[in-house]
């Protein structure tokens, strides 16, 4: 099923452009530095940004099978991620090196790579430190290339160990922790470019005026989701009610607890609801935001569902609507997807805390970009681990001293 929907993707690219255009936009996207935020339908084209983001999608999908891993939601959610972010950073010339160098780690340490594989494939959130140091710093060639795909090796080397280690931070709070951990290299590394004396502009590449096509085509892939989930589910949705009562705190694997049917509805469910609200408020669909749709919808396998990221969704709304920041504005909008990584807040502590979690992520959000220069795509992941650490405890102590009383 899986593969069956990335090479669908993958065709679909055909339908936006001619397969030159889609050669000459993937060789654009291919060769930009790809920092926060690289919108690769401006760069490329519509149709070569999905191209990108199927192709990456068949790609892990078969070296995952290769690798003899078991298809639930953790897997499942880190193959649409690759894909969402294929659609804004990540390319067929960034990820390889992060991916080699979380398979050397294996090798050292005498594992499977299968045992590695979810931190390799959201560790490739790092890809834009390949891309920028090979394309941005106006290098030699050689040289760039040479440097940026060592900086990947080490970054691969050692993901899976600070991975392990920083999740204890958040406590399972933050579904992103690769992204937490990716924010902590990715400040490393740009500081130690910036004691060289190199930095990172300001990016900000857009794509505008395609929310009627791109609407119809995610409402296609959303209600197939849910159509052929009803269908495995032995015609019917029940079980979904079950489902939704998870709060999703890291590791809730719906496939595994609820089956793939009644996952692949909810998949389809939470992408109706994040389309919902970027339209709602005015947003854009482009790359960036169907990638942090396509995450959310990944993740709908794993620890997020229709019930605990409306409440995430209403406090970063009310977060930009009470402070200085547009509601439909790019940041705004990306948090209000991508900060559904604190989905397992409200599932645990309820809606209210829930709200107060999003509340505290969109002013996080909006300010921790600039220590990892953009180089960090799973930025709320990072804004999302320092308000799980900040929050959770302070919620417990108090909860703790009710509970006493």
């Amino acid at each position: 099923m899986i593969l069956g929907y990335s090479v669908l993707l993958l065709l679909s690219a055909f339908l936006f452009n001619s397969p030159a255009e889609i050669i000459e936009g993937m060789i654009s996207l291919t060769k930009a530095p790809s920092i926060l935020v690289t919108d690769y339908m401006a760069v490329g084209n519509v149709g070569a940004a999905i191209f990108n983001s199927s192709l990456l999608m068949v790609i892990a999908t078969l070296i995952a099978k290769k690798s003899k891993v078991d298809f639930n939601g953790p897997i499942i959610a880190a193959i649409f991620t690759i894909g969402g972010f294929a659609l804004f950073g990540k390319n067929t010339y960034n990820v390889w090196p992060i991916l080699l160098g979380v398979l050397i780690h294996a090798k050292i340490k005498g594992e499977k790579f299968s045992k590695f594989i979810i931190v390799a494939y959201f560790g490739t959130a790092l890809g834009p430190l390949i891309s920028q140091i090979t394309f941005g710093y106006e290098l030699p060639l050689a040289k760039a290339i040479f440097f940026a795909n060592l900086a990947g090796l080490i970054v691969g080397l050692i993901l899976p160990a600070l991975g392990a280690h920083f999740v204890k931070f958040h406590q399972g709070f933050n579904l992103y922790n690769i992204g937490f951990t990716a924010g902590i290299v990715g400040t490393f590394f740009m500081a130690l470019l910036r004691s060289l004396g190199f930095d990172n502009p300001r990016t900000l590449y857009l794509a505008e005026g395609y929310n009627r096509v791109l609407g119809i085509y995610l409402t296609i892939i959303f209600i197939s989701m849910i159509i052929l989930g009803y269908i495995f589910n032995n015609k019917s949705f029940s079980g979904y009610t079950s489902l939704v009562k998870r709060s999703g705190r890291a590791v809730t694997d719906f496939v595994v607890l609820d089956g793939f049917g009644l996952t692949l509805v909810n998949m389809g469910l939470v992408g109706f609801i994040t389309m919902g609200y970027i339209l709602a408020v005015g947003g854009q669909l482009n790359g960036p935001i169907i990638g942090g749709i396509y995450t959310v919808v990944g993740f709908g396998a794993f620890g997020k569902h229709s019930k605990n990221i409306i409440p995430i969704m209403i406090g970063v709304y009310l977060g930009a609507l009470l402070n200085v920041w547009d509601v439909n504005a790019i940041g705004p909008l990306l948090a209000a997807l991508f900060g559904t990584t604190l989905a397992p807040v409200a599932g645990e502590y309820g809606w209210k805390f829930g709200i107060v979690a999003g509340f505290m992520h969109m002013a996080m959000v909006m300010n921790v970009g600039g220590l990892h220069g953009g180089m960090n795509l799973y930025n709320n992941g990072f804004s999302g681990g320092i308000v799980a650490a900040i929050l959770i405890p302070v919620i417990d102590a108090f909860m703790r001293k009710e509970e006493s009383a």
